[in-house]
C-alpha cells in the first residue's frame, strides 16, 4: 500500500490511515475546488475507494495526487461487490463511497451497502460536502423551509404525468434531476400538470457554463421546450399557493369548462386558475359529465 498522502496546491501532504469502516465522501459536482480537505485525507487514507466509474473518479484522484486502489461499485455491479466490500469492514479495513460527483446516495447506488454494512456492525461515517439539489436551492430563491427531492422524473409522458400529480399537493418546493434531452418535455408536463408556479432550471453548477433560469413553469417550458441543452440539470418548483376557489365554484368553473374541452384539459384549465388539485378536479369532471348523460 502507498503511503497515505494527497497533494493541494501543488503541495504533498501526508494523510493518517482513515478509521475502520466505510466512509460516505462527498466529491465536487463541478469545480474541483469545492472538495474538502478532511474529503482529501480520507480518500488518501482509506483501504480502497468504491466507485461508479474508475475513469472519472481517477480523474480526481490523479488530480489531487492520491493512490489508494479503486473498486468498482454501481448499480450492474453493486449485488456482487458488497459482499467483498462487508469483507474488508468485517476484516477493520476502510472503504470510502463515491458517486461520480456530488454527495453519494442522493438519486446513486449505496443505500443497501450503507443498510448492510449497519447491520453487520460496522462503523458508517458521513464525509459531507457537494450536492446539486442543495446548491440549486441555496440559489434559486424559492422557499427552503421545506422541499422535497423527487429525483428523476419517468422517461415516458403518462407515468411522468402521473408522478407529477402524485406530487401536485406537496406543501414543499419540489426538487428534480432531469436528462437534458428530456429537459423541455419535463417543463411542459410540469406546466400543464401544476400550474403557473414559480420555477427555476439550473445547469451545470459549479462549472464554467453554469446557468440558473427563473420564471413560471410556462415559461421555462416555452424557453427550452425547441433549446438543446447539455450538462447536469436541477429543476426547482415552488410549493402550491393557497386554495382561492371553494368546491362549489370550482364544479361551476369546471361545468362551464366541460363545454368546450375534454374532461382532462377541463380540469388541467381549473386546476390552473383555481389552485385545485387536478386529479381530482379530473375525478369531478368525469362525474359531471356522467351525470350528464
Amino acid at each position: 500500500m502507498p503511503d497515505p498522502s494527497f497533494l493541494l496546491d501543488g503541495v504533498r501532504l501526508a494523510a493518517t490511515k482513515a478509521d475502520p469502516g466505510l466512509h460516505i465522501v462527498a466529491t465536487p459536482i463541478g469545480n474541483l475546488g469545492d472538495i474538502s480537505v478532511r474529503a482529501l485525507k480520507t480518500l488518501a487514507g482509506a483501504d480502497h475507494i468504491a466507485v461508479e466509474d474508475t475513469r472519472h473518479t481517477g480523474r480526481l484522484l490523479t488530480h489531487f495526487g492520491i493512490e489508494t486502489p479503486m473498486m468498482r461499485y454501481d448499480e450492474h455491479s453493486a449485488a456482487a461487490q458488497r459482499p467483498r466490500i462487508l469483507a474488508v469492514l468485517a476484516d477493520g479495513g476502510s472503504v470510502a463511497l463515491v458517486s461520480d460527483a456530488g454527495t453519494p446516495l442522493i438519486s446513486d447506488p449505496g443505500y443497501k451497502l450503507v443498510s448492510e454494512a449497519r447491520a453487520a456492525g460496522a462503523r458508517v461515517h458521513a464525509v459531507p460536502g457537494a450536492s446539486a439539489v442543495v446548491a440549486a436551492l441555496s440559489v434559486a430563491g424559492l422557499p427552503t423551509d421545506a422541499f422535497m427531492f423527487a429525483g428523476f422524473l419517468p422517461p415516458k409522458t403518462a407515468a411522468r404525468r402521473n408522478r407529477i400529480e402524485a406530487l401536485a399537493t406537496v406543501p414543499a418546493t419540489l426538487a428534480f434531476y432531469e436528462a437534458p434531452h428530456r429537459l423541455g418535455a419535463a417543463l411542459a408536463d410540469l406546466s400543464e400538470v401544476l400550474g403557473p408556479r414559480d420555477a427555476i432550471v439550473a445547469r451545470e453548477l459549479t462549472k464554467r457554463f453554469e446557468t440558473v433560469d427563473n420564471g413560471t413553469l410556462a415559461d421555462l417550458a416555452a424557453r427550452y421546450g425547441e433549446t438543446d441543452v447539455k450538462g447536469e440539470i436541477v429543476i426547482l418548483v415552488g410549493p402550491p399557493g393557497e386554495v382561492v376557489v371553494d368546491e362549489a365554484e370550482a364544479e361551476t368553473l369546471l361545468g362551464e369548462a366541460l363545454t368546450r374541452l375534454p374532461a382532462s384539459a377541463a380540469a388541467a384549465e381549473v386546476a390552473k386558475v383555481t389552485g385545485r388539485n387536478r386529479r381530482e378536479l379530473y375525478r369531478l369532471a368525469m362525474a359531471l359529465k356522467g351525470g350528464a348523460q
